[in-house]
C-alpha cells in the first residue's frame, strides 16, 4: 500500500486526492518503442545502454573545448549533451508519461542553445539581432510544425516533432557556410546524419514483427555522432570573436 492508497482509505480532502491522481498519471507506463516488452526497468536494455554514446560524445566535447580554450558557452553545450544521455536513459528505463520530459526537455534546450551559438559565435551577431532572428525563426518553424497533419505525425512515429532542430541545422548551417565560416559545413553534415537517424526512428514500429530489437537504438547512436560533430564545430570555431577568424 502506498501513500495514495492511504489517502483514499482515510477519506482525505480533494487536494490530497488530486495530488495522488497527478502522481499516478506521471507514473503511468508508456510503451513507445519496439524493444520494450513491458513496464519493467530493464525492458529496453539496448535502447537504454546506447545512451552512453551521448555521454561519451559530451565528455569528448568537454575535453576538446577545454583543450582549445573555446569558453564557457561551448563547454555548457558539451555538458548539455551529457544531460541528453542521462535524461534519455531515465526515460528508457523508467518509461512513464512523466519521465518522457527527462528525454524531451534536454533535447529541446540544446536545440535552442545551439541556435543561439550559431548566431552569436559563428555569425558574430550582437545580442539584439541574434534574439530577433532566433524568435522569428522559431515562430515560423513552430507554426509549420503545428500545422503538420495528424496522419503524418502518426505515420512518422511522432518524428515530425523533430522538424525544428532539423530545419535549424540545415538553415543556419547554410547561412554560416555562405558567410565563409567553415563551422557551417559541420552543421550541414549534422543535418545529413540527422536525416538517417530520423529514418531509424520512423521505421522502428514497422520492423518489429521481423526484428524485435527495433531500430530506435540507431537513433541514439547516430544522434550522438551528430552531436559530436556539432561539438567539434563549437570547440574549433566557437571561441568569442572567432567568427571573423573562421571565415579566413
Amino acid at each position: 500500500m502506498d501513500a495514495c492508497d492511504t489517502v483514499g482509505q482515510s477519506g482525505a480532502g480533494a487536494g490530497g486526492e488530486a495530488d495522488c491522481s497527478m502522481w499516478h498519471d506521471f507514473m503511468a507506463p508508456v510503451d513507445l518503442y519496439c524493444e520494450r516488452t513491458g513496464p519493467e526497468f530493464w525492458s529496453e536494455p539496448v535502447n537504454a545502454l546506447t545512451n552512453l554514446a551521448f555521454v561519451l560524445a559530451g565528455l569528448w566535447g568537454v575535453r576538446e573545448v577545454r583543450r582549445l580554450r573555446t569558453g564557457v558557452f561551448a563547454e555548457a553545450l558539451a555538458w548539455w549533451v551529457v544531460a541528453i544521455g542521462v535524461g534519455s536513459a531515465v526515460f528508457h528505463t523508467v518509461a512513464t508519461k512523466g519521465t518522457v520530459w527527462f528525454d524531451v526537455l534536454p533535447i529541446a534546450g540544446f536545440t535552442l542553445a545551439y541556435t543561439l551559438f550559431n548566431l552569436r559565435r559563428f555569425l558574430g551577431m550582437g545580442w539584439e539581432r541574434a534574439v530577433f532572428v532566433f524568435v522569428a525563426f522559431y515562430l515560423v518553424i513552430g507554426l509549420v510544425t503545428w500545422a503538420v497533419p495528424d496522419w503524418l505525425r502518426e505515420a512518422s512515429n511522432g518524428t515530425t516533432g523533430y522538424l525544428p532542430p532539423f530545419v535549424a541545422l540545415a538553415f543556419f548551417g547554410a547561412w554560416v557556410a555562405l558567410s565563409g565560416n567553415r563551422a557551417g559545413w559541420y552543421n550541414l553534415a549534422g543535418s545529413c546524419i540527422f536525416v538517417v537517424s530520423v529514418a531509424c526512428r520512423v521505421i522502428d514500429p514497422a520492423v518489429c514483427p521481423s526484428f524485435p530489437l527495433g531500430t530506435h537504438f540507431l537513433w541514439h547512436v547516430l544522434n550522438a555522432l551528430m552531436l559530436g560533430v556539432l561539438l567539434a564545430a563549437a570547440a574549433r570555431y566557437g571561441a568569442p570573436g572567432a567568427a571573423v577568424r573562421a571565415a579566413r
